[in-house]
Formats: C-alpha cells, sequence, structure tokens
C-alpha cells in the first residue's frame, strides 16, 4: 500500500491537527504507515474515550461483590458459592446500518469474546435495539438484517438469547442502535486478565485467519455518517459462529490447565489494540513477527494486518513450556495457532515483516499521551412539567392503540428468532417476566438480566432520563425476586463536539451516577459510542436520541422462586408505589396526544430504593407470585400485559383518584410503582404500610377479560390480537 505519511493522511485516519503533531514528537520523526495506522486507531474516540473519559470516572464502580471493574475486557461480580457473573455490553451501530446483518452477527461475536476470554462460558445474550420510523424507507431492511444477525450468530454459536428492548423512532432513521450484552460464569479463582507479563515468554494468536475486511472498523465508528455510509461496506467485519464456537471450547480447554499468562480478544482495532493493551497493562514490550500471522488473503501488508479487525481471533501470552501442549488443543479444535512473537523488557512495541521494522512504538505514551479532551458543554434546559392534557379517545380505545403501536407491540416477531432456551438453562423466557432469568448450572442460583433505556426521556432531560434507565433496570431485577448487583452500560450519543450534545452525555453520566450510588448498584463495565449522527443529502444533520442503555444484572439464590408477570386465577392485585399520574414523555401523550413534550416522570430514588426492597422481600417469603413495574404506557398497560402473558383476566376497581384525571391515572408513567398478584391482598397492605410504602388495591384477577368498573371489558385474546399484528404486518410489507 502506497501512501504518503503526512498530516493529511492523518486527518483522513481520523487524527487531528494537533494530535498528528503529539504523534510527531513522541516518535522524533515521521511516523511509516503502520505507526500512523496504530495511533489512529488506539487514539479513537472508540479505543481511546478521549471525549467521556472525565465523565466516566465519576461513575461508582466498587462494592463488596465487585471482583474486577472497568478496565479488563468485561465486568466480574460475586454471585455466591465461589462463583462469578462476568458480563458487558458493547455497541456494533455504524457497521449494523452500513450491512445490518453482519454488523449485529459481529457485535454478538465481538461481545462474546470480551466474555469467555476471562475464563467464562457464556450463558446468556441480550440486545438494546433502536431503529427508524417504522415508515421510514430503510428501517425494514435494517430490522430484519440486524434481527436475523442476531439470531443467527447467537444460535449457531450456542448460546441463548434471553431478553432485551427494541425501541422505534424517526432520531434513528440513518443511524440504528445495536448494543449487544454477554454474561458469562466462571469460578473465581479462574478469572483470566490481559495485563501481559514474563520478558521472553511467547506471544500466541489462535482462532481464524486475517483478512482484509473490518480495516479501520474502529476509527470509521468514530465519525459521523454521511448518506454515502453504503460505500464504508470494507470497513464491517464478517463473522463466522461455528468458529467462535469452537474458539470457545479450544480457550475454555487451555484455561483449565496452567499455561495462559495472559489473554486478550481481537476486538476493534483487532491486533493493535490487542498487542498494545496487553503490553502496556503488565508494562512491558512486545515484537511480533507478522510473517507468522495466518493469514486468508495474499499480499497482505503490515498496515492491513495490523489494522484488521477479522473476527474470532485471540492474543495470548503463555508460558514457554506450555506452548506445545497449548498448540495441541487448538489444533484438534481445527483453529490456527500460530506463535507471532514474544515479551521484551523494552517497553515498545515492535512489528517486523519481511524482514524490515514496519513500527517501533514506546508503548508508555502511547497510551498515556493519548488524547483527554474536557469539551465545551452546556446543559439541556430542564422542561416545564406538563399541565392537564384534554382525553381525545377514551380509556378503550387508547389501551388498544398502545397495545398496537410499535414501541409496545409484541417482540415475539423478534424473540421466536432467538434461541432462547439453548442449554437448557433458561429459566424465565422473553415475555414472561421483567428480567430475564437464567440458572447457574450444577446450584440452585439463577441470574436476572434486563437491558433498559427510555430515550424519550433522556431527550428531554438527559440527566433524569440516565436516573431513570437505571432505576428501571433495578426494578425489573427486583420484580423477579432477584437482589441487584451491577450495571454495564452502553453510552450512545451525537457528535461530541457539540456542547449541546456532550451536555447530554455529561448530564447522562451525573444522572446514572446519583442512581448508581443511591441504589447500590456499580458500574462495572461499559462502552461509550459517540458520533451518532448522520449527514443527509439536504446538508442537515441529524443525531440520534441520546441513549445511555443500561444492562443489568442481579442474583437469586433460589431459582425456582423467581417470579413472572404471568399472574394466577384468583389473586388480589395491590398497586405499591404512587400513581401522580405523569404523562409527559409517555407513550400515551405521543400515540393519543400526538405530542412529545414535557418533562419525563419524576424518579424518587428514596422510593425506588424504599419500595424495591419491599416487593423483594414480600417475593423470598413467598406473598407475591406474579409482579411487573409500571413502565411504558402506564398503570393499564402493565396490567393488560399480565393478562396476555397468563391468559387470566381480572377486574379493576374504581380508582381513587386524588386530583388526577383518570387517562393520567391509567396511562401516567409513574415510576416506583409495581403491580403486585398476591393471595392476600390486605396482608401485603398492612405489611406495605408498616413498611411506609404506599400500596391499595387494584382488583381481583379471574376470569378471561380485563374488565374495569365502568363496563369496559377487553378479552385477553382481543389484546393479543392487537398486540401482536405490528411486526408480522412490518415485516410482509
Amino acid at each position: 500500500m502506497s501512501m504518503t505519511v503526512d498530516a493529511a493522511l492523518a486527518a483522513r485516519f481520523g487524527l487531528t491537527t494537533e494530535e498528528y503533531g503529539k504523534v510527531l514528537a513522541i516518535m522524533g520523526r515521521t511516523p511509516t504507515l503502520t505507526e500512523l495506522g496504530i495511533f489512529s486507531v488506539m487514539w479513537s474516540e472508540h479505543c481511546s474515550y478521549k471525549s467521556s473519559r472525565v465523565h466516566l470516572r465519576t461513575l461508582p464502580t466498587k462494592a463488596p461483590w465487585v471482583i474486577h471493574g472497568p478496565g479488563e475486557n468485561a465486568g466480574v461480580v460475586d454471585i455466591g458459592e465461589g462463583l462469578a457473573a462476568i458480563f458487558k455490553m458493547e455497541s456494533h451501530n455504524h457497521p449494523s446500518f452500513i450491512e445490518p446483518y453482519q454488523g449485529a452477527a459481529t457485535g454478538v461475536g465481538g461481545i462474546l469474546r470480551d466474555v469467555f476470554t476471562m475464563g467464562a462460558r457464556p450463558v446468556a445474550n441480550l440486545n438494546a435495539l433502536r431503529f427508524g420510523d417504522p415508515a421510514h424507507a430503510g428501517t425494514r431492511r435494517v430490522v430484519d438484517g440486524v434481527v436475523r444477525g442476531v439470531g443467527g450468530y447467537g444460535n449457531c454459536v450456542g448460546v441463548p438469547t434471553v431478553g432485551g428492548e427494541v425501541n422505534f423512532h424517526r432520531a434513528y432513521d440513518g443511524n440504528p442502535l445495536v448494543n449487544a450484552m454477554t454474561v458469562g460464569v466462571a469460578r473465581q479463582d479462574r478469572i483470566f486478565l490481559s495485563a501481559a507479563a514474563g520478558v521472553g515468554n511467547p506471544v500466541i494468536y489462535v482462532g481464524s485467519k486475517t483478512g482484509r475486511d473490518g480495516i479501520h472498523g474502529a476509527t470509521m465508528s468514530s465519525a459521523e455518517f454521511d448518506e454515502n455510509a453504503a460505500s464504508k461496506r470494507p470497513t464491517v467485519q464478517v463473522g463466522d459462529p461455528f468458529t467462535e464456537k469452537l474458539l470457545i471450547e479450544a480457550c475454555l480447554e487451555l484455561m483449565a490447565t496452567d499455561a495462559i499468562v495472559a489473554i486478550q480478544d481481537m476486538g476493534a482495532a483487532g491486533l493493535t489494540s490487542s498487542a498494545v493493551e496487553m503490553a502496556g497493562k503488565g508494562g512491558v514490550g512486545i515484537e511480533m513477527n507478522l510473517d507468522h500471522v495466518p493469514q486468508r488473503e495474499t499480499g497482505m501488508t503490515a498496515y492491513e494486518m495490523m489494522l484488521s479487525e477479522s473476527q474470532e481471533r485471540m492474543l495470548m501470552v503463555l508460558k514457554p513450556e506450555r506452548t506445545e501442549a497449548a498448540r495441541a488443543i487448538f489444533e484438534k479444535w481445527e483453529l490456527d495457532f500460530a506463535i507471532v512473537g514474544h515479551l521484551t523488557d523494552t517497553a515498545r512495541i515492535t512489528i517486523v515483516h519481511n524482514g524490515e521494522v514496519e513500527a517501533d512504538i514506546p508503548l508508555a505514551p502511547l497510551a498515556d499521551e493519548a488524547p483527554v479532551y474536557h469539551r465545551p458543554f452546556v446543559h439541556t434546559p430542564k422542561p416545564a412539567r406538563l399541565g392537564a392534557v384534554a382525553d381525545p379517545e377514551g380509556i378503550e380505545h387508547a389501551l388498544l392503540h398502545l397495545l398496537a403501536c410499535p414501541d409496545l407491540a409484541s417482540r415475539a416477531w423478534i424473540w421466536n428468532q432467538y434461541d432462547s432456551g439453548v442449554g437448557g438453562q433458561t429459566a424465565r423466557r422473553p415475555g414472561t417476566a421483567d428480567a430475564a432469568i437464567v440458572r447457574v448450572e450444577g446450584t440452585r442460583r439463577g441470574l436476572a438480566i434486563t437491558t433498559d433505556c427510555t430515550p424519550r426521556y433522556c431527550q428531554a432531560d438527559p440527566h433524569d432520563g440516565a436516573m431513570q434507565a437505571v432505576a428501571e433496570a433495578w426494578r425489573n431485577i427486583t420484580a423477579t425476586g432477584a437482589r441487584p448487583l451491577a450495571v454495564t452500560d452502553n453510552l450512545n450519543f451525537g457528535n461530541p463536539e457539540k456542547p449541546e450534545i456532550m451536555g447530554q452525555f455529561a448530564d447522562a453520566v451525573k444522572g446514572m451516577g446519583e442512581a448508581c450510588w443511591a441504589l447500590d448498584f456499580p458500574v462495572v463495565s461499559g462502552n461509550v459510542s459517540l458520533y451518532n449522527e448522520t449527514k443527509h443529502p439536504n446538508g442537515l444533520r441529524q443525531s440520534i436520541l441520546p441513549t445511555p442503555a443500561i444492562g443489568g444484572l442481579g442474583v437469586i439464590e433460589d431459582v425456582t422462586k423467581a417470579i413472572g408477570y404471568g399472574m394466577p386465577d384468583g389473586c388480589d392485585l395491590v398497586l405499591i408505589g404512587e400513581i401522580r399520574g405523569e404523562l409527559g414523555q409517555s407513550l400515551w401523550l405521543r400515540e393519543i396526544a400526538h405530542r412529545e413534550d414535557g418533562a419525563p416522570p419524576v424518579v424518587d430514588l428514596v422510593a425506588e430504593r424504599r419500595n424495591g426492597d419491599f416487593v423483594r422481600g414480600q417475593i423470598a417469603q413467598g406473598h407475591i407470585l406474579a409482579c411487573h413495574d409500571i413502565a411504558d404506557g402506564g398503570m393499564l398497560v402493565a396490567v393488560a400485559e399480565m393478562v396476555m402473558a397468563s391468559g387470566v383476566g381480572c377486574s379493576l376497581v374504581k380508582p381513587r383518584f386524588d386530583g388526577v384525571a383518570l387517562h393520567a391515572h391509567y396511562f401516567g408513567e409513574d415510576q416506583a410503582c409495581y403491580i403486585a398478584a398476591t393471595h392476600n391482598g390486605m396482608a401485603l397492605i398492612e405489611a406495605a404500610e408498616a413498611a411506609h410504602v404506599p400500596a391499595r388495591r387494584l382488583g381481583r384477577s379471574g376470569g378471561h377479560n380485563l374488565e374495569l368498573w365502568d363496563g369496559m371489558s377487553l378479552s385477553a385474546e382481543r389484546m393479543r390480537a392487537v398486540n401482536e399484528a405490528f411486526f408480522p404486518k412490518f415485516m410482509e410489507r
């Protein structure tokens, strides 16, 4: 590859004039093409977090049950019995717009590697997907490809996809979000880290061969899109889930020995990031000879091999005396195994190819002098609270309308393409509980897992919206009876060089942090995805809604005591929490009143903690048999979802209005609220009063219809038919 290395090429690679000047100062000369490529990807937004790092440092990351927080491939928490849950969420947004199937598939593959590289067997996948307006010409293509990609990779690799969320909004027309989450389980004494050690130890490449796919994928993910985004297709990686499955088994087999000193997957920036991060964390140098890198294409240059993001590859440092035993394992699994280098005492990364030194960079300044920006920002003005809004349609019509709308419609068309039961440990499948429940094999324990965010709240008030995302994840785990442990996040925002976007980010991180502190819900891993903004042919730029997606994880000691929201017959329904009729930024406001304004619902973290702790305690004692938190669509939608999930109807008593309009009472998206099904409503209400938790009777389950006190009656079958219509009709167009 013949390119002249200068400021112009550096700019093409995503480096600013000042950043390129810093490269020149570090090197003391003009860098080679390969060296420039290494700097450009390691200093990209995707790899260096240069715009977000100063804010991320404020998040709570420690707790007695946190084993490893941010800084490793994934977060690690103690789940008891000498076991750990290892989990993380990452984005593959830009690739999934360019090539939806491969973009989503390789997003799943990448997050799986982050987890099993630490010694965990993956036990669950989730995803958080945001798509454009269903009426937009490109949305159907993206939905189809992304869903097939997620299912195709997860199903083939044999890890169940157990949960997630889907939103639609015109702000994602040119920039969908594909956030993938994986959870794995490992023994606490068999967790593998990435810091290299031992001068002279061999550096081993394993997995698939290196090709030209994904070159400069990290820098592509650190830039805005334009109308010619399809031209970036070569930057999208191509995945092979069958090879990934072999890689999982081979790595876990090797991890059962004492051969591994350090291990790192080749994710964003491929061989570059894995080599730089391993050596840098270990305070050693690394020398690699690219002549030995397995290649599937001829004539590859050092630049191409170092920046390729070909999938299903790992880099590891082994004990020299265990090298041949390790080789035998990988050859048994029919995977490439090559000694590509060794550790040195030079504190430099040295790359040799065809007898020539293609790169020789000091590692310390590559990391320590990476740009860190304190970008200027302006806070999003606090919106006014919404006043009274007239009801134009009535309760029954509004409920059916909401159940049919894209944001609340049944996701069965999606999750039926995912194998949610492979492995045999899934205790609560999609559509049955507020969080997925996966049994920890060989124990009675279960993991509760969820992904949550309400972007329309975050657009109106990034601070409160992000706080609500954390609280909802905590609430969804609590509603199953599990104890929330920790959070992984995926912070998706627009161009951080715009003060208003940087303000959204800063405010959202602050809100997240406040909620995590209040709920003892630390952040142990995560990902930042910026520049989610599209330039359209008319010259206008459109940013996504600020979307700080939260992946929450909790544990329940006895998985048989985990509950869902399908309610039994003959139970009292009790509302836990206080209904204020919050319609600001609600789905009712958008879908029925055709407005998107007002402040999002108030998040009272004291009430969240108090009410949630009470609910969890009552579930543990067997007093609550089914539970559903109030979220999108409000209380009546939550009740309807309980009816549809179980096929058991209910009759609701006349509400106590307390000055709240009827439609606001039923469709307000009030926080810190749960609907609980119990055999003894009065005893539950008395227990709540003793704990200073608001509670009142809503009604009783029975029959097959959802009935209101005023005569409205809707059958479970009719509601299901309305709720299940959107996706099949949309995808058949």
